[in-house]
């Protein structure tokens, strides 16, 4: 892997890397590599453990059939690695283990084989052996593969006595005293629980660190345990399932000193692009060729450049990237045509309208300010050119930045947004900044939510301020603009309304459609890609805030600005006034 003859991601190699400089340091540092040991684990599951494969009969029929479980190189890698590496003592080197990899790479079946390795190999007595997680159900299922690998062994079945009947709930080692069973932290009655070996799988579904913490607590006493973490790359990078996964890439690499943890990450390279180059796929799918099928993946990819509602699923599963959410809202391929230069002195010089949106922030949220100006206005064909200036309160910036995982420090440094003195940003300030904006480009209008409207105006009045400020309802009501403001009749006239599903649909289209271009900024960036769909029982769609992975208030205000320009659109031309009062 070093050499680059067999093709792997940054993290393996880094791994790899870090195994040989071991072997070089080893004994200055304590540490022993026991080669005899590596063989006799290896060998444990080709001799004693079998797999499902499937195979074509004489007749052309797909047949399931067991084999021996041998395992692939890169398995092999890490059942080695677990097993090999010791202190001087002879305890285990690793006590801690994080293995990210692609669906469908075996890390449950490997998993599975540590564990009963550990159960019956380790000369244990009264091991405790759990494969864990956040509920039952989760943890039954890689103890499936465990009963199933038990039914298929003659050695097996003669070591393990079964507790229940479909489903097989324990495996008991009754001339040890040592039990291998599913554990998980929705049911009471854990706090005495004392692993020899733990087996956490999915890590990246569970939504906090219970079931980490619950299994290290249990395992302080005992210095040979280990724990296992197999999982599939992730979306929330709040999770304990992100933490894990910075953490092992900074110990693969050197950046982090931790002999007791062992780190395989799969990853692309910078500038891969799985949809495009195949030849990267093995980076993110190990045992490609031996337990999934480089045509599955292919079928999956296909899908998804036509269905890209699906295109952040099939990267996060089959290709170990950790997309900004489960069911992104924009694409990030679809985002990264967009995003360019907007000259906005340009367009406002060149007579262009353009619509403002506002969303104002709560106490810690971003202030985001949108406009929008119209470049083609040819109904359903809309062109756009969108800029977005953001303030945040300074005195919270470092805290907030930790807590959002997000360089709100550097933004604000290359001036990306602006950071406000105080610990939140107050109307006044708004008014001012928004003055100063609309001075200079003179926005026909400026959609609004209602929170916190009344008292900006107060503050622009102050000012002798008057902005062409219009409510543009959040949620899933709608606003049915007046006659007035339509400036039509009511007999016979089109229905006008400004409603959030609707601004949302046109903004989605022009982003899709490539009608838009937004100005290149990391802030914009992070609110688009964070954004994540709900849908009401009619089907009409909002911007979940409680379920966004990041905040989304650039966003909103885009989507607010695009809905009042595409309304102004659809009515008869008229005129706004900026009115400074003095």
């Amino acid at each position: 892997m070093i050499a680059g003859k067999v093709v792997a991601g940054p993290h393996v190699r880094a791994a790899c890397a870090r195994h040989l400089r071991d072997l070089e340091t080893c004994e200055t540092r304590g540490l022993v590599w026991d080669k005899a040991a590596v063989k006799r684990a290896i060998g444990f599951f080709r001799d004693v453990l079998t797999v499902e494969v499937e195979r074509t009969d004489d007749d052309g029929q797909i047949v399931s059939q067991a084999v021996p479980f041998l395992l692939h190189p890169s398995q092999a890698f890490i059942v080695g690695s677990l097993f090999g590496w010791k202190q001087e003592s002879g305890l285990r080197r690793f006590r801690r283990a994080y293995i990210e990899a692609g669906k469908g790479s075996g890390k449950s079946p490997m998993a599975a084989g540590i564990g009963l390795y550990m159960l019956l190999s380790q000369n244990k007595l009264r091991a405790e052996v759990y494969s864990a997680a956040t509920d039952k159900d989760q943890a039954a299922i890689l103890f499936r593969d465990v009963v199933a690998m038990w039914e298929r062994s003659p050695q097996l079945n003669k070591r393990l006595v079964p507790s229940g009947v479909n489903p097989v709930w324990q495996l008991t080692d009754v001339s040890k005293s040592s039990f291998f069973k599913p554990i998980s932290t929705d049911k009471r009655g854990k706090s005495g629980i004392r692993p020899f070996c733990a087996l956490v799988d999915e890590i990246h579904e569970h939504f906090d660190n219970s079931v980490i913490e619950m299994l290290r607590a249990g395992t302080k006493a005992n210095q040979d345990a280990l724990i296992v973490e197999i999982t599939n790359s992730g979306f929330d990078r709040k999770s304990v399932c992100w933490q894990e996964h910075e953490y092992s890439i900074k110990v693969a690499h050197g950046d982090e000193e931790n002999d007791a943890w062992f780190s395989y990450v799969c990853a692309l390279d910078e500038g891969d692009d799985p949809f495009e180059d195949e030849t990267c796929w093995p980076k993110a799918n190990p045992t490609l060729g031996a337990t999934i099928k480089p045509q599955f993946i292919r079928e999956q990819v296909n899908e998804a450049k036509g269905m890209p509602s699906k295109e952040a699923m099939v990267r996060r599963l089959h290709f170990c990237e950790w997309t900004e959410s489960e069911t992104s809202a924009f694409s990030r391929s679809a985002l990264e045509l967009i995003f360019g230069a907007v000259d906005a002195d340009a367009l406002s010089e060149s007579g262009r309208p353009c619509y403002g949106g506002l969303d104002l922030s709560r106490a810690k949220d971003l202030t985001a300010f949108t406009l929008t100006w119209l470049l083609d206005s040819t109904r359903d064909k809309w062109r756009f050119a969108a800029k977005t200036w953001f303030w945040t309160p300074k005195d919270t910036l470092l805290e907030r930045g930790k807590i959002d995982r997000a360089p709100y420090a550097g933004w604000v440094k290359d001036n990306f947004m602006e950071a406000v003195p105080g610990k939140r940003i107050g109307y006044g300030w708004v008014a001012d900044a928004l003055g100063s904006i609309c001075a200079k480009y003179q926005p026909v209008s400026i959609g609004c939510d209602q929170y916190g409207l009344e008292q900006l105006r107060d503050q622009l009045t102050e000012r002798g301020l008057s902005l062409p400020c219009v409510v543009h309802p959040q949620g899933f009501q709608r606003r049915v603009v007046s006659e007035t403001e339509k400036g039509k009749t009511s007999t016979g006239a089109e229905e006008v309304y400004l409603w959030m599903p609707d601004s949302i649909n046109k903004l989605e289209a022009a982003v899709v459609e490539e009608r838009i271009v937004i100005e290149t900024n990391p802030v914009q960036r992070m609110c688009m890609t964070g954004v994540i769909y709900e849908q009401n029982r009619t089907g009409h769609r909002m911007f979940a805030k409680d379920k966004a992975t990041s905040r989304i208030d650039g966003a909103v205000s885009l989507a607010m600005s695009v809905g009042m320009a595409t309304l102004a659109a659809t009515e008869k031309p008229k005129k706004y006034q900026m009115l400074f009062i003095g």
